[in-house]
């Protein structure tokens, strides 16, 4: 029959093995996290983080299984539109970049424009 630990043996452990705290951390902890953390926008929604967080509800009856159908649809379309959005930033910027043509200086207007603030140099220096 397995002991049971208490707080100091805990303690212990977790202090002799660093990551151990990692695999025994709840995966609703770590989504909960995620989530208050991209709600504050210091990280990107992770849809997956989202999903655990229904799955838990609904196994705790927090949330009826429609509700949480329904709530998990929303975020997939919402999911959906944000990156097509996004590829189309990307491909109008792409766009944009190609369309936008590279000013062209040639000789002759290189010395046109020399000859014009020579002139205006000339003038000044009569003043």
């Amino acid at each position: 029959m397995a002991s049971e630990l208490g707080g100091s043996q805990i303690l212990t452990l977790l202090e002799t093995l660093p990551g151990i705290a990692n695999v025994l951390r709840s995966p609703v902890a770590d989504a909960l996290n995620n989530v208050i953390r991209a709600a504050a926008r210091l990280s990107e929604f992770n849809v997956a983080d989202a999903e655990e967080l229904v799955r838990y509800a609904t196994r705790r009856s927090l949330m009826g299984q429609e509700e949480g159908d329904r709530l998990l649809a929303e975020i997939h379309t919402a999911q959906l539109k944000r990156l097509e959005r996004v590829a189309e930033r990307e491909k109008a910027q792409r766009a944009k970049a190609r369309a936008k043509p590279k000013p062209v200086r040639t000789v002759k207007a290189v010395k046109a424009v020399k000859k014009v603030k020579v002139k205006k140099a000339a003038k000044t220096r009569k003043r």
